[in-house]
């Protein structure tokens, strides 16, 4: 018998629904049809994640409770719920991989962005105004890319591509990795951090990582630096952010992602000097909605062949663990 599937969606549906349907009894929720339709189902494919309705939906009763959940996204924090996360039979997996590529190219951007001063050029463009200035370069430069998982290290290979100088951060130090050379546990944080011109944030949100970036961590960079967030906002104290740039400690910021989403007009981040917003896009590239179909429909394949399926989340930690 095909799985019940409840496909969770907002303004788009997968580009390769009819592959899915032909695998699964599938139904259309949008997040406020959720309650009716999730109760019951096998499986629910989160085709929009940026939501807190599944907590709101999910069954009282496990038996009732679908025993898959896919994410179409690296993120899952607003799947972390007790209800999902402390029972055994449910599993959570994820979009990793998809956004890798397109959102290391993003940072290189950024990066570029930032040293060249590009914002500055278009907006003597836009004034006509002809002002030759000097850049920095981007070779030898230091980055601080904290938070070791696919997409950290798909940031670490492209900036190393560049000739900058890239070590990691994560829970556990180690040297020799592949990506990253020297991975800078939280004893060592302090050090790296005072070192780095640029920090990238590809850290997952999780209890652990929420708010890591305060004001004593931004104190700790090297003075002039640049800090860059395509992981979460809440991973950052922005207030604290605001101060540090509005103070000239860090030289600059750009940031893909928010602590509240859409940034609110009020926020004094849209037009401070040497800020880059953007509204999170960094993963966002042509087709990336097919790639995500895609990986969708690889382990709808393998769950009805009973194979592993890919991307398994370790509900405790909040991310999928290497190995």
């Amino acid at each position: 018998m095909a799985d019940r599937l409840v496909v969770l969606y907002r303004d788009h549906l997968p580009p390769n629904r009819a592959r899915i349907e032909s695998l699964a009894e599938t139904v259309y929720a949008t997040e406020e049809e959720l309650p009716l339709f999730l109760p019951g189902a096998d499986a629910l494919l989160a085709w929009w994640p940026l939501t807190s309705a599944v907590a709101g939906a999910w069954p009282d009763d496990p038996a009732r409770a679908p025993r898959w959940v896919h994410v179409a996204a690296a993120g899952v924090e607003p799947f972390l719920f007790p209800a999902l996360t402390g029972n055994p039979e449910v599993v959570l997996t994820n979009a990793r991989g998809v956004y890798d590529r397109p959102i290391a190219e993003y940072v290189l951007g950024l990066v570029l962005s930032l040293a060249k001063d590009f914002p500055g050029t278009w907006e003597h463009q836009r004034r006509r105004e002809w002002r030759p200035s000097d850049s920095e370069r981007i070779g030898n430069r230091t980055a601080l890319v904290w938070g070791t998982g696919s997409i950290g290290r798909a940031v670490a290979r492209l900036l190393r591509a560049v000739g900058m100088r890239v070590s990691g951060a994560g829970r556990t130090p180690r040297t020799a990795d592949p990506d990253f050379g020297v991975v800078h546990g939280p004893a060592g944080l302090r050090e790296a951090l005072g070192e780095a011109d640029y920090v990238v944030l590809a850290a997952p949100l999780t209890p652990a990582t929420r708010g890591m970036v305060d004001a004593p961590v931004l104190a700790a960079m090297k003075r002039g630096a640049r800090l860059v967030n395509v992981g979460r906002g809440p991973l950052v104290d922005e207030q604290a952010l605001v101060d540090a740039l509005a103070q000239g400690r860090l030289a600059g910021a750009a940031l893909d992602v928010f602590t509240h989403e859409p940034l609110p007009a009020e926020s004094p981040l849209w037009e401070m000097p040497g800020v880059i917003v953007s509204p999170h896009t960094a993963g966002e590239v042509t087709d990336w909605r097919a790639d995500l179909g895609e990986l969708f429909l690889d382990n709808l394949l393998r769950r009805r062949e009973g194979r592993p399926l890919r991307n398994v989340v370790d509900k405790a930690l909040g991310y999928v663990v290497d190995g």
